[in-house]
């Protein structure tokens, strides 16, 4: 079992409408979250759930999910699209000059 570095999570903190207060996440372990009246602390409290969690899981011999930071990425994925969708973004880019592929990678990146 590899040790896990709790700060190579990916954690984000956010204002909660709801809660009138931050709220800290982890991608990572997407059902903690921590809320706090500072961004600051919000991340402060969440990062040490995490680490309690996995201090936990790692007592019990569970392993933790792997840092997305760590992960290797292939840079495919397949996505299932209407075949509307499919025949009108073929169009677009046949009208643009560039492959289905690429079209579909600008309009991901913006």
């Amino acid at each position: 079992m590899k040790a896990i570095q709790n700060d190579h999570y990916t954690y984000r903190v956010t204002w909660s409408e709801d809660d009138q207060e931050y709220v800290g996440l982890c991608a990572e372990f997407p059902s903690l979250s921590w809320l706090s009246t500072s961004p600051e602390a919000a991340l402060r409290g969440i990062r040490s759930v995490v680490a309690d969690v996995v201090a936990d899981m790692k007592k019990s011999r569970e392993l933790a999910p792997d840092p997305l930071a760590s992960r290797k990425f292939s840079g495919k994925f397949m996505v299932r699209v209407p075949p509307d969708l499919h025949r009108e973004l073929t169009v677009e880019a046949a009208e643009e000059g560039v492959s289905l592929n690429r079209l579909v990678t600008i309009k991901l990146a913006h």
